[in-house]
């Protein structure tokens, strides 16, 4: 049996003194690949500050990740093996850095590199860019690049550490139709490679989730209504309870599903 890359336990948060999730019972084993849907406020940003350790559950829950219990571990150091990637990053970016200054400090785990860097590590920077189609953006400026651009950059820094584990928090969420669709084929490039770590895709778009995604959960004010096999749960009955409205999926060769509202 693969090893579980996450587990949670009977995970209840309350926030500003509401619950923003309960009875949340999720495991993730190594190599699977998960999407997380849900309209705003259905708690998907309260499980990713679950997952990284900056929202914690009530007592009586468990949240492992990595193998590593929360609470009996050294969080700053088991944040470098995950990789969150997330478009509101951008708003703590700076046109201080250019592209390869910025994905190299993924290495300190800043937001912009505060020393010099050596040739290796420019090296391996231009590598994790190359594979991800974005090594042309290497001397441009953070605040000049387009939003799709920038989250290339982002998840180049964010995988300067090798990290086990992928969060893509609305990573499309900011982007065009044509950006949207770049990154989404990027993604699915990169989700593909065997060297790949497990990844975490969460969205509201139904229509954002790629076949590579073939598990996954569906969340409704902070509970969990669907998950399991991508298939079996992205059904017009289980997007009835997320959404609160009649939705026609329609579906193209590459497995792609669309909603449509009749």
């Amino acid at each position: 049996m693969s090893e579980n890359i996450i587990d949670v336990k009977n995970a209840k948060v309350f926030l500003g003194g509401k619950v923003a999730l309960q009875d949340l019972n999720w495991e993730v084993k190594s190599g699977e690949h998960w999407f997380i849907l849900g309209a705003n406020g259905a708690g998907k940003t309260t499980l990713v500050k679950v997952l990284m350790g900056y929202a914690w559950p009530v007592f009586g829950a468990e949240v492992n990740v990595l193998g590593a219990r929360y609470g009996n571990v050294n969080l700053s150091e088991l944040r470098k093996d995950i990789a969150w990637v997330s478009p509101f990053m951008q708003r703590w970016t700076s046109n201080e850095w250019n592209a390869l200054q910025m994905v190299i400090s993924g290495i300190d785990g800043t937001l912009g590199l505060f020393r010099e860097y050596t040739d290796e590590e420019k090296t391996r920077a231009l590598d994790m860019m190359s594979a991800l189609g974005c090594e042309g953006l290497a001397e441009q400026k953070m605040d000049a690049m387009s939003s799709g651009e920038q989250v290339k950059i982002l998840i180049s820094r964010a995988l300067m550490h090798d990290p086990k584990l992928m969060i893509l928090d609305e990573a499309c969420v900011h982007l065009d139709l044509k950006s949207r669709e770049l990154l989404l084929e990027t993604i699915d490039a990169f989700a593909q490679r065997k060297n790949a770590p497990t990844i975490i895709f969460i969205t509201q778009r139904i229509d954002d989730i790629l076949p590579v995604f073939q598990r996954g959960m569906i969340l409704k004010e902070g509970s969990i209504i669907a998950k399991g096999e991508r298939n079996e749960i992205l059904s017009e009955d289980n997007l009835f309870k997320a959404y609160d409205m009649p939705v026609k999926l329609k579906t193209n060769s590459a497995g792609r599903m669309w909603p449509v509202i009749e």
